[in-house]
């Protein structure tokens, strides 16, 4: 398979940079390749699209197996640069709750990823664009979510080397494989090493509208920027409800605007659950899970919880209590 040599040395150097990978993606892709797997990019394969590009499912007849195949648009809001520091992260990157990178194409000026196919989509779709006539998440698969979610979040924050801030968690970048099993993905906002002495550094903020710690609007950037974010995704998977909407009325339009008053008074705890769940959870757990949230989402940066501790309490809120 054959790569532009510039193309191929920018990545090397970019890799190199960071120290040598291991299990790098094993695969790389002639478009010619990729247009095979999805059949000319079919518009009957198409399955996803946003201001990255599209997304095709495929057949990868070599491996027998079925994949994803994000095609890149050159003029949207993942360049060159994001292309490569997603297949930097995730050739560094392996843990069962991040999307498995299978490789990538740069032939000319085609930027595509070639992923792991996750057959039940995002996690997004599941909360806010569940058909009537499909069953919604009940309490423990919703609360197992977030925490698989947490356990990818706190191997980029204390397992990877070097360690890897996130900046975009949010529900459309959590997938979910044909058991509901959550993987992150969308890596290309990530940045790396920034939790040494000084833990932040300042930069171009990208994360998405709803899902900003408020500390990002100087464009200081924090591992627990990604915990604030992981805040709103916790109380998106409690309420059903979406970090912005703009069908609400205006003082409900921002999901965290929405849910702070609420916090102070626990007797209004039962008004953030999302009615699809008809009443079936704990109501400790419902607590418990709105307190995580709540400390997630707090305005100071140094206030809100380390990820580890995030994890071990979805864990004791993910298991059913006898």
């Amino acid at each position: 398979m054959n790569i532009g040599g510039n193309k191929q040395r920018i990545i090397a150097e970019e890799t190199i940079k960071h120290g040598n990978v291991i299990g790098a993606p094993s695969d790389v892709f002639t478009f010619r390749e990729l247009a095979t797997v999805t059949e000319n990019f079919s518009p009957e394969l198409l399955v996803g699209e946003g201001g990255f590009g599209r997304v095709y499912k495929g057949f990868l007849k070599k491996t027998n197996q079925d994949v994803a195949v994000k095609q890149l648009d050159r003029n949207g809001v993942q360049g060159n640069k994001e292309f490569l520091v997603e297949v930097l992260t995730l050739s560094l990157c392996h843990h069962p709750n991040l999307i498995n990178l299978i490789g990538y194409c740069a032939d000319g000026h085609q930027r595509i990823l070639v992923y792991e196919y996750m057959h039940n989509g995002s996690l997004d779709r599941h909360i806010h664009e569940l058909p009537p006539s499909k069953k919604s998440l009940d309490w423990y698969k919703r609360m197992q979510i977030a925490k698989g979610a947490a356990q990818g979040l706190e191997y980029l924050h204390n397992t990877a080397s070097p360690p890897i801030i996130y900046r975009d968690f949010k529900t459309s970048n959590i997938l979910l494989d044909e058991r509901f099993n959550p993987k992150l993905s969308g890596f290309g906002f990530a940045r790396f090493g920034l939790m040494d002495g000084s833990d932040h550094a300042y930069t171009r903020v990208m994360a998405t509208s709803g899902y900003c710690a408020p500390e990002s609007q100087t464009g200081q950037l924090t591992a627990k920027s990604d915990i604030y974010s992981f805040g709103v995704v916790l109380l998106e998977i409690i309420s059903g409800r979406r970090a912005v909407d703009n069908t609400k009325p205006l003082e409900e339009e921002n999901l965290v605007a929405w849910a702070k008053p609420l916090f102070k008074d626990r007797r209004k705890f039962t008004e953030m659950a999302d009615p699809l769940l008809e009443g079936k959870y704990p109501m400790k757990g419902l607590y418990q899970a709105l307190a995580v949230a709540a400390m997630c989402l707090q305005d100071e940066p140094s206030t809100r919880p380390l990820i580890g501790d995030i994890v071990n309490a979805l864990e004791y809120l993910s298991t059913p209590q006898i």
